[in-house]
């Protein structure tokens, strides 16, 4: 992997995620923000796409079982090429294809609706299982929010994928420590989150978040790992790159347009250095 083309990549999303929220005002900066790295990693490296065909049958699949992330994703699909990137700065307006929660009706790219959390994890199970039966060769990544591991139908989704033995399915918990309303250990302390996917009898690695090395070789690893789904838990930093949101774990921004100007401006600068 050319590790310096994917930072790039990382940063060019940070940025045109911020750029995208910013066109509303408002909305979810911290957990959109702290994938910038895997979703460079997986639409630069790893994952097979083409923008012209998004329906490919024989794609691979992201499902973004978190959900109110949409705009990392729309930042990504227009970085790639599925759209104009200017496109996707019509975020929640009316008439928008880019809603704040991911619908596959609508934005190119998207392979399965979410928002309603839990819910993308069983679905992209089922797809995994459907792709299976079918013969096909590809693999689903469902990216899942530590707070929305909450809802039990998460570890159901884990349990029928271990039964199954969907070696063809890549969970991938965001483990930023925050959820909506606070810290998720005072919420719901889910203790060795690892630990506990391990207990499931999935293949589970963790890895730091912000470091496109470690996750491209997690992601490798769960490829050679057959007969069992794996579970990468990336510990990141919620609001990741945000000037204004990073600081306080923001899980929804909404600041003034001079605290926008600045974390666009830091943002820039950061890609800046990254492409010396």
């Amino acid at each position: 992997m050319d590790t310096k083309r994917i930072e790039k990549l990382a940063a060019q999303i940070r940025l045109e995620t911020l750029k995208v929220i910013h066109s509303r005002g408002f909305g979810h900066v911290g957990g959109s923000m702290d994938l910038a790295d895997l979703m460079a990693v997986l639409y630069g490296e790893v994952m097979h796409f083409d923008p012209k065909n998004p329906r490919d049958p024989d794609r691979d699949w992201l499902v973004l079982s978190k959900g109110h992330a949409g705009p990392v994703a729309y930042a990504t699909f227009g970085i790639m090429g599925f759209y104009p990137m200017a496109e996707a700065y019509t975020l929640n307006q009316p008439h928008t294809k880019f809603p704040s929660h991911t619908d596959r009706k609508l934005t190119p790219g998207v392979d399965l609706t979410t928002g309603s959390l839990g819910q993308g994890v069983s679905a992209a199970t089922g797809a995994a299982l459907g792709d299976r039966i079918d013969g096909r060769k590809n693999h689903v990544f469902c990216v899942i929010g530590d707070g929305e591991a909450d809802e039990g139908q998460v570890w159901e989704a884990f349990h029928f994928a271990y039964a199954h033995k969907l070696d063809n399915i890549v969970f991938i918990i965001d483990n930023n420590g925050y959820q909506l309303d606070g810290k998720t250990v005072d919420i719901l302390d889910h203790g060795d989150i690892a630990r506990k996917a391990e207990g499931f009898g999935l293949y589970t690695q963790e890895v730091n978040g912000h470091d496109v090395e470690a996750i491209y070789q997690a992601i490798q690893n769960a490829y050679s790992t057959k007969g069992v789904p794996s579970c990468i838990v990336l510990d990141t930093i919620k609001g990741k790159g945000a000037t204004f949101a990073e600081p306080k774990r923001e899980h929804s921004s909404q600041p003034s347009e001079e605290a926008w100007q600045e974390a666009i401006a830091a943002a820039e600068k950061a890609l800046r250095e990254v492409r010396k």
